[in-house]
């Protein structure tokens, strides 16, 4: 290693603070983080592209500084979700340093990344306090039945008010409304569990049927309209 002249006229003053990092929270012990393996967590990072059109929801499990497991949601960006595809096959069994230094082909995807990563070097990983961390899977419980993402898109306008079109129950056929007009419950369709129907051979329309409930006070609706058309 090469030194500046004024450094190698300095004579040699000992280092006397040897304390070494300050321990982590992780898994349910406290951790002394010297190197990428002694890294572990579960946790979750969101990101945004520079026009902030989309934004993404990156969920990893690292055990010993390898990712075993990568959940990635986006919203908003059709191409982002191409991005998402090559993201799910290139961040598992690399390092979380890897990882933040890899092109996620997407800003949001790279930006949650570069969030996820300051989470879990920091001990706030979700499991820091969960003896153990959580099982290679924990990621898809997020997802709940059906594997879909939990998603909610609504849409208002001044003259007409607002329109419910997807919660976390899932597709909103309709919408219910009370004697003035006040949105008072829904009618969904979880899609996720309609087509794990489908899949198993049932019938299409029973499978509507079985997928399909309501929320709040609709069955007392006044009216019901079907927030996409009317």
């Amino acid at each position: 290693m090469e030194h500046t002249h004024e450094v190698e006229k300095m004579c040699v003053v000992a280092k006397g603070a040897k304390n070494g990092p300050a321990p982590i929270p992780q898994e349910g012990g406290w951790t002394r983080v010297k190197e990428i393996k002694d890294i572990s967590g579960l946790t979750h990072g969101v990101g945004w592209c520079a026009p902030q059109q989309g934004a993404c929801k990156l969920t990893l499990n690292v055990k010993n500084g390898i990712i075993e497991e990568a959940l990635v949601e986006t919203l908003g960006c059709t191409g982002m979700t191409h991005s998402a595809a090559m993201a799910a096959e290139i961040l598992p069994n690399k390092t979380i340093l890897e990882a933040l230094n890899s092109d996620l082909v997407c800003d949001a995807i790279n930006v949650a990344m570069r969030e996820i990563f300051l989470q879990i070097v920091y001990g706030r990983s979700q499991t820091a306090f969960s003896e153990g961390g959580l099982p290679i899977g924990a990621g898809l419980e997020d997802l709940g039945k059906g594997l879909r993402s939990v998603i909610a898109t609504m849409y208002g306008t001044k003259v007409k008010g607002p329109r419910y079109l997807e919660m976390a129950e899932g597709f909103v056929r309709e919408i219910g409304l009370d004697a003035d007009d006040e949105i008072i419950g829904y009618k969904f369709v979880n899609l996720g569990v309609m087509m794990d129907h489908i899949t198993k051979g049932m019938d299409a329309n029973e499978a509507l049927a079985k997928a399909t409930g309501t929320y709040g006070r609709f069955a007392e609706a006044v009216k019901t309209i079907n927030p996409r058309k009317e």
